[in-house]
């Protein structure tokens, strides 16, 4: 049903966020997703016709000009930065694609029932897992384990936004993460492959080929449809930037679609404005303006 207040837009309902989904899974079309860190991008990726605009604090950094894993570090409140984006700059201005929150859901210093309350509240129609320790690995992976800070608490994050009716997309980056979140209900799972390549802060040496990115992305959705065949299953990150690297990874795996953020926003953002402004610059002046 549309919002009871405004008769249309966010907040949608768990349902009625699955729905749209399935339509367009109906229509033989590819789910894209698309996170913002800013109005005026969230305002144009609607405009574009994306499925889902997520919110996370990576995207303000991004925007910022700096690496989206700056979103992981202790940089400042995610959840506050989250919060603050969504409140003052995209749900002004998204006229009807639902909105996703990201939710750091290792935050010790926040009762997260409480928290989850603030963001439907706040109009969002469901929650994201980021910043995720999923894509963190080694020994501070084994350390945030050890001390409560780990993946656990965000697999408790989405059981309970489940509950409360939120729609639930979730990062995860292994098989075992996958079914971890199915089994909590989650609606949407992405499989995460590494940071994006590409642009101007994308990495290089630090990503998988395009083939371990399939193969990754195969066997997170065969895990997470063995506990659940009806979870919309996404791809994302490393060496799948462009709309021609989304095709090939959907013609190779069981993926419904693509979440892209700097893929959107930034390459979007880097490219448009460096171009645009090499236009302007090669204007010449008159033959009158010039003997001035």
């Amino acid at each position: 049903m549309p919002n009871p207040w405004t008769g249309k837009g966010n907040p949608y309902t768990k349902q009625e966020v699955r729905d749209r989904l399935q339509l367009t899974l109906d229509q033989q079309k590819a789910i894209i997703a698309a996170g913002a860190g800013t109005g005026i991008s969230a305002k144009f990726i609607e405009k574009g016709g994306a499925d889902l605009i997520i919110i996370y604090n990576s995207g303000r950094f991004r925007m910022a000009g700096h690496g989206s894993t700056a979103g992981l570090m202790a940089y400042g409140d995610a959840n506050a930065v989250a919060m603050e984006i969504g409140e003052f700059e995209v749900l002004p201005v998204v006229e009807e694609v639902p909105v996703i929150c990201g939710v750091h859901g290792s935050d010790p210093r926040r009762r997260m029932w409480h928290h989850l309350l603030k963001v439907k509240e706040m109009g969002f129609s469901g929650v994201n897992n980021f910043p995720t320790h999923s894509i963190v690995d080694g020994h501070f992976r084994a350390v945030l384990e050890e001390t409560g800070m780990g993946f656990a608490k965000e697999v408790e994050m989405i059981r309970l936004a489940s509950r409360m009716d939120l729609f639930t997309i979730v990062y995860v980056a292994s098989p075992e993460e996958a079914r971890q979140m199915a089994e909590v209900g989650a609606d949407a799972i992405i499989a995460h492959v590494g940071t994006t390549v590409g642009g101007s802060i994308g990495v290089v040496g630090a990503t998988c080929s395009m083939d371990e990115a399939i193969e990754r992305t195969n066997s997170i959705i065969s895990a997470g449809r063995e506990v659940n065949p009806n979870i919309f299953f996404l791809t994302h990150g490393g060496p799948i930037n462009t709309p021609e690297d989304v095709r090939v990874v959907l013609d190779n795996t069981g993926a419904h679609g693509f979440v892209g953020a700097s893929s959107l926003e930034r390459m979007g953002v880097e490219k448009s404005l460096t171009d645009l402004t090499r236009q302007f610059k090669s204007l010449t002046l008159s033959e009158n303006a010039a003997g001035q």
